[in-house]
């Protein structure tokens, strides 16, 4: 199993493994079948950090937009036990806040599988705690410099002692903490909040400035002054948000690998579904090919500067 794998790797994410899958039992691991590779996962590493070349302006990758998703007891929120400390997952929602040390996981755990099944993209904007509930939604602050992003939780983690939250890349880089641990603010995001709309990320970058269309059978292309193009997979763009919302859904259910890459932005007005960013145009496609042969909807490659 993976996860057999992967606590043998770290035990900063991974002595969760072992709990998990004594909890689980056996018979799963019979009858789930592995994950497809999104993205793909490096050769082994013993030490963490960057990917070479990653995707560029990643700091305007757009924070996860919390939405409604269920809290159910039992698999990644079932209390565990990791190197002699037992953690109990809350189960409710419960406002929770705290305030303690952060870091970051990256290229160790790319493509590799989080506590809840879904694929870990050190390029998207989620995070591993310890036990916020899988899947949840954290506003996370630096108060060095004030910067704020929000995240979905969907792994378990970090188990140093002080550190209360560990942060994907890309949100470690718009938090600017990339340089190593540091003193952040955590505070979990609510039914109440999201159904009041006060969970709203705040803007990453002005809105896009729309070039001539692509020739055939390149990316679409959508840009704003200066930087270089990350790429993206767009699903479609709809006047109201609930119409990006069952699309998502309708992804998911093709495709859970690529769950924690779905992000609805607000541009020109419309909700626009994407997914990303990806490493290169020929990923995204060979990710919409996958999909599509899975029954999912279109998708077109876009690049956003």
């Amino acid at each position: 199993m993976a996860w057999l794998g992967r606590w043998k790797d770290s035990a900063q994410h991974t002595g969760l493994a072992l709990a998990l899958v004594m909890a689980l039992g056996m018979t799963g691991c019979a009858t789930r079948s592995p994950a497809p590779a999104l993205p793909t996962a490096p050769a082994p590493t013993d030490r963490d950090g960057p990917l070479p070349n990653p995707p560029a302006d990643l700091a305007r990758v757009p924070d996860a937009v919390p939405r409604l998703e269920p809290i159910r007891p039992g698999g990644p929120n079932k209390p565990y036990e990791v190197l002699g400390e037992r953690y109990e997952p809350l189960v409710t929602d419960a406002p929770y806040a705290e305030r303690g040390l952060a870091s970051w996981y990256g290229r160790k755990f790319h493509g590799r599988p989080t506590a809840s099944g879904e694929v870990y993209n050190m390029y998207a904007m989620t995070a591993a705690h310890a036990t916020l509930p899988i899947p949840s939604y954290a506003r996370v602050r630096n108060p060095a410099n004030g910067r704020e992003v929000i995240v979905r939780i969907n792994d378990r983690g970090p188990f140093h002692k002080g550190r209360i939250i560990d942060l994907s890349y890309t949100a470690a880089l718009k938090l600017d903490l990339l340089r190593g641990v540091a003193p952040v603010e955590v505070q979990r995001i609510t039914y109440a909040e999201i159904r009041a709309g006060l969970a709203t990320p705040a803007p990453t970058e002005p809105a896009p400035v729309y070039l001539p269309a692509a020739p055939p059978g390149g990316p679409e292309r959508e840009t704003t002054a200066g930087g270089a193009a990350t790429v993206w997979l767009q699903f479609g763009a709809f006047a109201r948000l609930d119409g990006a919302e069952a699309l998502r859904q309708r992804v998911a259910q093709a495709d859970l690998t690529l769950l924690p890459l779905l992000t609805v932005v607000r541009e020109a007005g419309l909700h626009r579904l994407r997914a990303g960013p990806f490493p290169s145009a020929d990923e995204a496609r060979a990710t919409a090919a996958r999909l599509r042969d899975a029954g999912g909807p279109e998708a077109t490659v876009i690049e956003r500067r």
